[in-house]
């Protein structure tokens, strides 16, 4: 299934019914007086998180919501049945947005919430609802009250435990797919991902977290050079962030400034992130620059040197990670 981040709608509640007009009559009560019963209440458009959805790509069919109208009352004061409400099932972490306002609405972040976004009008009152001591045959009612209706702007917002920050190449979705069950296209080229990847990497027999790998950022990203800038917001949420920097690089300190200077761009809360570097290919590089490395610090921190292809570093790592998980999560 093709991923989608973004989607627009229209959703439009139900109308509330109409009140009806109408007189008891029976034999032997020549003046009956008024009977009409209320309309019903419209639907309401309802929002539900669903786990096994990860995408927007169903909206790009459907783009109209209308719940139903709620029944117009009857005779002996009998309401009218309320419409449907009409469910909407989205993947966890979408946002709705007002399209008119901009506002946003709700952002659906826990399994199987559930949110009103559109409320079904109330229905009309009937003519028995005015009778009153100098109004002893009301023949009129009152129509029911329209449903809400707007277009909103779905953006979908992955939720992980760990964003992967890396240059293309730069061997992230070769780890992701060592480190967990996701299987990303992996290539000897540039811009081999071409949509965000989620990996659940476990960590001992029942301890887990999530990983989130996306399109590499290059040097102008934010000026819209490259695939990844699109994508960065997919790790907005996240608590933590690899840097992932090639160990085969000729400046490496230079490269992760580089990231740091796009992502301050993007989102400057984005710096305030707790922050891993690792540095990877390390089976590529001769023995005289692994002895560079293993000494090299940078922004203070000491990197973990890795090979995801031989399997180098990769356990300490998983466990830097998950510690760093427990410490963010639990603050």
């Amino acid at each position: 299934m093709k991923f989608i981040d973004k989607a627009s709608l229209y959703i439009k509640a139900g109308d509330g019914g109409s009140g009806h007009v109408s007189f008891r009559k029976e034999k032997f009560v020549p003046r009956g007086g008024p009977d009409g019963g209320n309309g019903g209440k419209g639907g309401d458009v309802i929002f539900i998180a669903e786990p096994h959805l990860n995408t927007l790509f169903e909206f790009n069919f459907n783009k109209k919501f209308i719940a139903d109208n709620g029944k117009r009352g009857a005779k002996a004061r009998k309401t009218g049945k309320n419409g449907s409400d009409l469910i909407v099932k989205v993947p966890i972490g979408t946002e709705i947005i007002n399209a008119e306002s901009g506002e946003l609405l709700f952002d659906i972040v826990n399994q199987e919430e559930n949110v009103v976004v559109a409320r079904g009008g109330i229905g009309g009152k009937g003519n028995s609802e005015f009778k009153t001591a100098t109004r002893q045959a009301p023949r009129f009612s009152q129509p029911g009250i329209p449903g809400e209706e707007f277009f909103v702007e779905l953006q979908l917002k992955l939720l992980a435990n760990v964003g992967i920050v890396g240059f293309p190449n730069a061997g992230k979705s070769t780890l992701i797919s060592t480190i967990s069950a996701a299987k990303p296209k992996i290539a000897d080229y540039p811009f081999t991902t071409l949509v965000p990847n989620l990996g659940v990497v476990k960590y001992g027999e029942y301890d887990s977290f999530v990983v989130a790998d996306i399109p590499g950022l290059i040097e102008g990203a934010c000026e819209g050079k490259g695939l990844g800038i699109q994508f960065l917001k997919h790790i907005e949420r996240t608590n933590i962030l690899l840097y992932l920097l090639d160990a085969s690089s000729e400046n490496i300190k230079e490269d992760y400034k580089t990231l740091k200077k796009e992502l301050k761009k993007f989102n400057p809360d984005m710096l305030e992130k707790k922050e891993i570097i690792a540095l990877s290919k390390m089976d590529i590089v001769d023995e005289e620059k692994k002895a560079e490395l293993m000494k090299l610090k940078i922004n203070k921190m000491k990197p973990i040197l890795i090979s995801a292809v031989i399997n180098l570093g990769i356990e300490e790592l998983i466990t830097k990670l998950y510690n760093a998980v427990q410490i963010e999560t639990n603050e």
